[in-house]
C-alpha cells in the first residue's frame, strides 16, 4: 500500500490549506529539497507536535511525548550513546525481542533495518519531536562514557561472562549453542558495534583483531596507520571472533582453516561492506575486516589530487583505443579508486566496460562487474577469457598475479581493447622488470603497455593544529638534503589536537609517478635494460618520481617530512 503524501495529510487534518501547501512546495524547491514538514514548521503553518502527529499518521504509528518518559539503565545499555546520537533515536521499551525507539524522522526507514542488524532486536518505530529527542538524549545519556575503555572495564568485571567463556577456549569440538549464545551476549555486541561505528566514523580502512598468548588486541587502521585500542579480556577473544563469523555467515565450528566472508551494513543511509578474513594462529583466530565505505569515496579524477602535469597526460592516455595501463603500489594505496575514477570518466553509452575484481569494491551503474571466485574456478585468467567473448571496449582486471593473466591481458590489448590493471611494485620503472620476471617477453611489453602510474597515500597535516618547525639533521639526511638546500624552505607538522585525535594528521593525499612509454623507453625495454636505466631515461623525459612528488607536497605544507620518508624510497 502506497504511503499517503504528507501534504495531503496536513491538509486533511486542517493544519494547512491548498494555498499554503503550494507555498511550502515552492519554498522546498528553493531550499534544495529540505523535508516538507520542516519547511512548514519554519513558515509557522503548524507546530513540531502537529508535524509529529501527521508523520505518525503517514507511517501508521503513534506520536509520543518524551517529557514524562523514564528510560531504564538496561535500555541505555542496549542502545549506546554513540548510536543514539548517530541515529537521533531514543529507546523507550523492550518487550520480548521487540525494541521500541522514538525518532523525529520516520521517513528514514533504513534506521530500523540498521539498528536491527547492530542490536539483534526487532525494531518498532514511534514518532517524537526533534526538540524532545535532543533533550531525552542529553538527559538519559548524561554521564555515559561511551568508549571502548568503559565497555572493556564492564567486561572485565562480568564474572558470569568469564565463567561462560572458559569452556569455549578448549581445543577440540565446541558446543555450538553455547558459542552462539556467548557471541550474541549484550557485552560482546556492544563492544563490536562500537568498534565498527568508530571505524566508519574515522574513515578507517581496516580493523584488526589479533590473539596473542596473554592478550587480545584490537587495532584500527586510519589514514594508513594502525592505532591500538584498549584490549578486551583475553577470555572473550573466542566470543568476539565468533560474533564476527556469525555476522559474516562463516562456519563457527571451523577453527583450523582460513575463511573469508562479507558483512553488509548500512550506516546513516549509505552502504558499508566489511570484507572479513579469518586466519588460524597459535593462540586463536586472527580477524581482519576491510572497511569499504562507499559513501566516503568520490570517483572523480579531478578529486584525486593529481598535479595537472600528471592528470593531463593520464587523461589523454586512458582515452586511447587499445593498450595496457597499469597502476602500481602497495595494498591500500588507492589503486582501485584511481582506476574506477578513470572508468567513471570513460563510462559512456557507446562504450562497453567490463571489470573483474577480487572483491568488487565499488558498484557503478553502466559497468558490467564480474566477481572472482577461485573456489569454483573463476580466476582472473578464466574471467578474462570469458570477458573477451562479451565484446568489450575497455576491460579492468583487478590484479595481474601470474603470467597467464598477463598474457591474456596482452592478447586483449593486441586485439584492440584497452586494458586497465594493477601490480604490486615499488615504482613505475620497476613494473617493467616485474613483468619480465613473470615471464612476459619484452617485445610484448613494448607493444602493449602505454603508461604506468605508481602511487602512494601520505597523511595530510591537520589544518587545525598545523605549525612550522625546523627538522633535525637525521630527517634532512633521510631526505638527502643539506642545510643549504633548505634555505628559504618551510617545514610543517601537526601539533596534535582534538580534531585529529592528537595525531597531527587528518585525511590523506596521493603521490603520483607517471611513466609514459616512449620510443626511447621501448628500445631500452627490448634491450633488457635495468630498472635504473629505465628510471634515468624516464626522469630525463620529465617523469616526476614519488619522492619528488612527496617533496613538493612537503614544502607546500600538505604533508610532513616523516610521511615522505615513510612512504617513498630514494632511487638508486
Amino acid at each position: 500500500m502506497a504511503l499517503k503524501r504528507l501534504g495531503l495529510i496536513l491538509t486533511d487534518l486542517g493544519l494547512i490549506d491548498e494555498e499554503q501547501l503550494e507555498e511550502m512546495l515552492t519554498e522546498q524547491d528553493a531550499r534544495g529539497g529540505e523535508l516538507l514538514g520542516r519547511v512548514g514548521v519554519s513558515l509557522g503553518f503548524f507546530s513540531d507536535e502537529q508535524l509529529g502527529e501527521a508523520l505518525a499518521e503517514q507511517w501508521n504509528t503513534v506520536f509520543v511525548t518524551l517529557y514524562d518518559k523514564q528510560i531504564t539503565h538496561s535500555l541505555v545499555e542496549i542502545l549506546s550513546k554513540t548510536m543514539a546520537e548517530m541515529y537521533r533515536v531514543v529507546p523507550l521499551t523492550l518487550e520480548g525481542n521487540q525494541l521500541t525507539i522514538a525518532t523525529a524522522d520516520p521517513q528514514k526507514i533504513q534506521i530500523a533495518d540498521e539498528l536491527r542488524v547492530f542490536l539483534g532486536y526487532e525494531i518498532h518505530v514511534v514518532v517524537a519531536t526533534d526538540a524532545e529527542i535532543d533533550k531525552a538524549i542529553e538527559q538519559f545519556y548524561s554521564g555515559e562514557v561511551d568508549t571502548v575503555e568503559s565497555i572493556v572495564e564492564e567486561m572485565e568485571e562480568d564474572k558470569d561472562l568469564a565463567e561462560a567463556s572458559k569452556g569455549l577456549l578448549q581445543d577440540g569440538p565446541i558446543d555450538l549453542t553455547s558459542a552462539e549464545a556467548m557471541a550474541d551476549s549484550a557485552p560482546v555486541r556492544k563492544l563490536l558495534n562500537l568498534v565498527l561505528l568508530m571505524a566508519i566514523k574515522e574513515n578507517a580502512s581496516d580493523i584488526h583483531l589479533e590473539p596473542f598468548e596473554t592478550e587480545f588486541k584490537i587495532r584500527m587502521k586510519a589514514d594508513g596507520v594502525l592505532q591500538e585500542m584498549v584490549p578486551p579480556p583475553k577470555h572473550l577473544s573466542f566470543a568476539i571472533t565468533t560474533r564476527i563469523k556469525v555476522m559474516a555467515n562463516l562456519d563457527i565450528a571451523e577453527r583450523r582453516m582460513p575463511q573469508d566472508g562479507r558483512i553488509e551494513l548500512s550506516v546513516s543511509g549509505h552502504p558499508v561492506d566489511l570484507r572479513v578474513s579469518v586466519l588460524p594462529t597459535l593462540f586463536g583466530e586472527s580477524v581482519v575486516m576491510r572497511v569499504l565505505d562507499r559513501g566516503v569515496v568520490s570517483l572523480d579524477l579531478d578529486k584525486l589530487g593529481m598535479d595537472d602535469d600528471i592528470l593531463r597526460p593520464f587523461r589523454e592516455i586512458i582515452k586511447r583505443p587499445n593498450g595496457i595501463i597499469l597502476v602500481t603500489g602497495p595494498t591500500g594505496s588507492g589503486k582501485t579508486t584511481t582506476l574506477y575514477s578513470a572508468l567513471s570518466e570513460l563510462n559512456e553509452p557507446d562504450d562497453k566496460i567490463i571489470t573483474t575484481e577480487d572483491p568488487i569494491e565499488y558498484d557503478i551503474e553502466g559497468i558490467v562487474q564480474v566477481p572472482i571466485d577461485s573456489d569454483i574456478g573463476v580466476t582472473f585468467a578464466a574471467a578474462l577469457r570469458a570477458i573477451l567473448r562479451q565484446d568489450p571496449d575497455r576491460i579492468l582486471v583487478g590484479e595481474i598475479r601470474d603470467v597467464e593473466t598477463a598474457e591474456i591481458a596482452i592478447q586483449a590489448a593486441l586485439t584492440g581493447h584497452m586494458v586497465f590493471s594493477t601490480l604490486h611494485t615499488n615504482d613505475s620503472p620497476a613494473t617493467v622488470t616485474r613483468l619480465r620476471d613473470m615471464g612476459v617477453q619484452p617485445f610484448l611489453i613494448t607493444a602493449t603497455v602505454e603508461a604506468i602510474l605508481a602511487q602512494r597515500l601520505v597523511r595530510r597535516i591537520c589544518k587545525d593544529c598545523k605549525e612550522e618547525y625546523v627538522p633535525d639533521a637525521d630527517t634532512l639526511a633521510d631526505l638527502e638534503l643539506t642545510s643549504d638546500q633548505i634555505v628559504g624552505k618551510t617545514f610543517f607538522r601537526g601539533r596534535g589536537c582534538d580534531k585529529c585525535s592528537g595525531s597531527g594528521y587528518k585525511g590523506r593525499l596521493g603521490l603520483y609517478e607517471l611513466l609514459v612509454m616512449t620510443d626511447e623507453l621501448r628500445d631500452l625495454v627490448v634491450r633488457n635494460a635495468s630498472t635504473e636505466e629505465i628510471r634515468d631515461l624516464a626522469r630525463k623525459a620529465g617523469m616526476v618520481t614519488l619522492r619528488d612528488s612527496g617533496m613538493v607536497n612537503m614544502f607546500e605544507g600538505h604533508t610532513t617530512a616523516d610521511e615522505v620518508i615513510r612512504e617513498t624510497i630514494l632511487e638508486a
